[in-house]
């Protein structure tokens, strides 16, 4: 997918900069051009004659050392490139792209670039679990940037988790999948079809300060959406609680309760013509709302919990599916994950559902990544690697307008 492209690297200052060197040869074997620049604080960890004779291009470092870098170079940089990695990136090049500060050659050329830009970051796991990092990293991927999470294990300075750079072979995978997500966004192959769906969880009230809920955060939805809107596609977006931004040119329709969304996905469904519902909607709520907060000082011992039945959003609008409107589902199951997709595909009137294992790491709620089963409605299946929720979503919106194909032949 990248052979023949141009495939710009920045590199910035951590002890993981060394890998930039593998992610330079996996490059090269793809059979793409690479240009390499440098933060001055990586020329601490690695000299800029390495990249140089790796690449076969010069390497560019500071631009205020020559007249021409700051005239021209970061935008012609930024216009010969297809895609720019930032590998490893630090917590200071998130924090400085998110904020809008341009004040040296990479950031300059990030902010320069209309092309896609991908952040590999690696750092102490205490910082990358800062609120601050994640928000910035929140910030870059609600404008369209692209985040490959850092792996976990035992770091160079002796800590152990989450914030090792991650293996060289899955950046490049990523990279190549996100390179071809961009090219079919430049396609507009979704105009003219109207989707709806769903996201997030949903809460069931207790009382005025307590309900049931689940960990999922939206994200998933949220990001088959903003997918949508890439391809041309137009969108309504029925949400339960999150703290995600609304992506822009979305219509955002927000719920609280199941009963909410059932009534909302009801109301907006004669409009649509695929039908996506990734939310994670409570299966029970309790049987008497409480009009007050229910006292721990009131109650002896244990205390009882009526629940009742939600209503199976899916599986009622499957009941009433319109010819030619594709349904599709999504199931978090911890086992038996074919079976229970394949019994809920018939069971609901689906064309194909995404299925995934909790349990799995780097699967399921609260992630940036997830890995999927496909299962169709007639039992074909197969399984995704862990990848970007955004690289998820393009593949669901494959697998939408091929059904969309097979209806007109």
């Amino acid at each position: 997918m990248l052979q023949g492209k141009n495939v710009v690297l920045g590199v910035t200052g951590g002890i993981a900069a060394y890998k930039a060197c593998e992610i330079i040869s996996g490059l090269k074997k793809i059979g793409a051009n690479i240009d390499v620049i440098m933060t001055k604080s990586a020329t601490e960890f690695i000299t800029p004659y390495t990249f140089q004779s790796l690449t076969g291009n010069s390497v560019i470092v500071n631009m205020f050392e020559s007249p021409k870098y700051w005239d021209m170079e970061h935008i012609s940089l930024a216009q010969k490139s297809d895609i720019l990695l930032i590998a490893p990136a630090t917590a200071n090049i998130i924090g400085k792209v998110a904020a809008g500060i341009a004040d040296d050659m990479l950031s300059t050329t990030i902010m320069a670039s209309n092309k896609p830009v991908v952040f590999a970051p690696a750092m102490n796991t205490k910082m990358y679990e800062n609120p601050v990092v994640q928000k910035n990293m929140e910030t870059l991927m609600a404008r369209g940037y692209h985040i490959i999470p850092p792996k976990g294990g035992m770091l160079a300075c002796g800590d152990e988790g989450q914030g090792k750079l991650q293996e060289v072979s899955i950046i490049l995978d990523e990279l190549q999948n996100i390179y071809r997500q961009e090219l079919q966004t430049e396609k507009n192959d979704l105009e003219g079809l109207r989707f709806l769906v769903t996201a997030g969880p949903t809460r069931e009230i207790i009382d005025p300060v307590r309900f049931l809920s689940n960990h999922s955060t939206g994200k998933m939805g949220y990001e088959i959406a903003k997918a949508i809107v890439k391809r041309g596609g137009a969108v309504k977006l029925i949400s339960g609680p999150s703290s995600l931004q609304a992506p822009q040119g979305i219509e955002v329709v927000s719920v609280e309760t199941a009963e909410e969304m059932f009534e909302a996905v009801k109301e907006a469904y004669p409009q649509c013509d695929v039908l996506i519902k990734s939310a994670a909607v409570s299966d029970y709520r309790p049987k008497i709302r409480e009009a007050q907060k229910v006292k721990k000082e009131s109650q002896e011992g244990e205390i009882q919990l009526t629940l009742v039945r939600n209503p199976d959003i899916l599986l009622e609008m499957g009941k009433i599916k319109e010819p030619g409107k594709i349904h599709v589902g999504f199931a978090a199951e911890t086992e038996n994950i074919i079976e229970q997709g394949k019994d809920k595909i018939q069971r609901k009137n689906l064309d194909f559902i995404v299925a995934n294992d909790v349990t799995e790491e780097g699967a399921g709620f609260a992630h940036d990544t997830n890995i999927v089963y496909f299962i169709d409605k007639n039992g074909d299946w197969d399984k995704t690697e862990k990848v970007e929720k955004s690289a998820v979503a393009h593949d669901i919106l494959d697998k939408v307008l091929s059904k969309k194909k097979s209806q007109t032949l």
